[in-house]
């Protein structure tokens, strides 16, 4: 939640999802406010890595599409 304040300069309680992925992209973290309380969603790989969108900074925009496309491993 820090994070998403001071580095990104975001709002956790906007209700948008915020996506971080480890440096070995094998574990992506999704945090997101429900109305009621902040939610964290992990998952990790065995095998790969996740594969995101290239970025210029800390932060990137995703379409409606691209969330799931990165949690299934699409490039």
């Amino acid at each position: 939640m820090r994070l998403a304040q001071e580095m990104l300069g975001r709002d956790p309680f906007s209700g948008h999802i915020f996506a971080f992925r480890c440096k070995r992209g094998h574990l992506v973290k999704l945090l997101f406010w429900d109305g009621q309380s902040l939610c964290l969603y992990a998952k990790r790989l065995d095998r790969g890595r996740f594969v995101g969108p290239a970025t210029q900074g800390d932060a990137v925009s995703l379409t409606p599409a691209q969330p799931s496309m990165l949690l299934e491993g699409i490039d």
